[in-house]
């Protein structure tokens, strides 16, 4: 599995879940005028979009004859489950910003959760049905928006992934009001493995404890 990042909450992963060959799924495409970030020109098998915002849902964005997710639900496209967990973008059940779909992706033997905009301080029990233990968790970190550094962490603590890869915090260029990750990552305190693009198999994952990797988009 290969994962690369492009900033905010858009994601590209790679993926082999069969002799058909690869798979990539898009998550959260930005529409760059408006963040300020670059993003490449990107073809997709599976787009999912986290909600309705600009700097998650700029379709235009994404070439290729791909499969949306843009909700709740159970998906598979190409050997690739994908499950849409209703979630909220603020703390107050969606009253001040509206729904949030967290996405878990099963592939490789390897489950990918990613959280889009979250704003809950506290996963429900039947989000965490689905989201507890994952190996690879996708997270962000920066507030205003989202959760918090702080609120960021109690959800890993409650996730409890093998992986976290922070993502939707400050960058040079960005327009979005958010915080850098520098916070998130000191109060967790495990050391960042940086990567540009980040390469693994089942056997890579860790086993008793949790890894931090930051991608640089």
């Amino acid at each position: 599995m290969l994962i690369q990042w492009f900033g905010q909450s858009c994601f590209k992963v790679q993926t082999k879940p069969g002799p058909n060959g690869e798979v990539a799924v898009i998550f959260d495409p930005f529409d760059s005028s408006k963040v300020g970030l670059s993003l490449p020109k990107l073809t997709a098998d599976v787009v999912a979009i986290t909600h309705d915002h600009f700097d998650h849902n700029h379709l235009a964005a994404i070439s290729g004859d791909y499969f949306l997710i843009n909700g709740p639900g159970e998906y598979e496209a190409k050997q690739t489950f994908i499950y849409g967990i209703t979630g909220w973008h603020d703390n107050t059940q969606g009253s001040e910003r509206g729904s949030n779909t967290m996405y878990l992706l099963e592939s490789e033997g390897i489950s990918l959760a990613h959280l889009g905009d979250i704003g809950q301080d506290a996963l429900t029990d039947s989000q965490l049905e689905y989201l507890e233990g994952v190996d690879v968790l996708m997270i962000p970190v920066g507030g205003n928006y989202t959760v918090n550094a702080k609120q960021a962490i109690e959800l890993v603590n409650q996730i409890e992934p093998r992986i976290v890869i922070p993502m939707h915090y400050k960058l040079p260029g960005l327009k979005v009001d958010i915080d850098s990750a520098d916070k998130f990552i000191k109060e967790l305190g495990l050391t960042p493995q940086v990567e540009q693009k980040f390469k693994f198999v089942k056997k890579d994952l860790p086993q008793d404890e949790t890894k931090l990797v930051v991608l640089k988009p």
